[in-house]
């Protein structure tokens, strides 16, 4: 008898570690709704942000510098370079290209230091709609919040996320009775610099 409750105590273990198991790798999976939520390092630089520039042993080029309303930032040597739709990385290497023609293998870093371009829209049947200046990544439900919630008359499976495309507006559902029920945390994604949110 105590043979066969040893084994059935083991074999209960098993299952519960395999549950915690699983469960902690389902948190770390993206979401599988085709809305993943967004990389920090991709933020994408836009006008108004500030940004801090070092060049290693090189004071008379390193300082903090605003975005212009252009999409371009202004340095010692290489003048005018454009920053907006660039990644931190991808602004850096283009520094580094342009430096190295006055210098030999330069060493630059960029910090985006200050958000000022990560704007939203909430529009329709919410206590406060206006525009949000935001400062990081945030949720279509923590946006709504921002803005009092949905009022009584909201058609909360019909709302639409407006996201810019070039030349046109793709539009995203948005389904807020399903985002709140159990298990729908998954569809609420992740909002982009210049989405408008519509409750019908």
């Amino acid at each position: 008898m105590d043979r066969i409750m040893i084994r059935r105590v083991y074999a209960i273990a098993v299952v519960v570690i395999m549950i915690i198991t699983g469960q902690a790798h389902a948190q770390d999976r993206a979401p599988s709704n085709g809305h993943p939520g967004p990389v920090l390092d991709e933020y994408r630089i836009g006008p108004e942000d500030t940004l801090a520039i070092s060049v290693w042993k090189n004071d008379g080029i390193s300082r903090t510098v605003p975005v212009r309303p252009d999409g371009m930032i202004s340095l010692p040597l290489i003048h005018d370079v454009r920053a907006v739709g660039l990644t931190a990385t991808e602004l850096r290497d283009t520094l580094i290209k342009k430096l190295a023609e006055f210098m030999p293998n330069p060493e630059v870093s960029v910090i985006v230091t200050e958000v000022r371009s990560f704007k939203v829209s909430v529009m329709g049947e919410v206590v406060r709609p206006a525009r949000y200046d935001l400062k990081s990544w945030t949720t279509v439900l923590d946006v709504l919040a921002l803005a009092g919630g949905l009022t009584q008359f909201a058609s909360r499976g019909r709302i639409v996320i407006l996201r810019p495309e070039g030349q046109t507006m793709k539009r995203i559902p948005f389904n807020y009775n399903k985002v709140v029920a159990a298990g729908g945390e998954q569809e609420n994604f992740y909002l982009q610099p210049g989405d408008i949110v519509l409750v019908p």
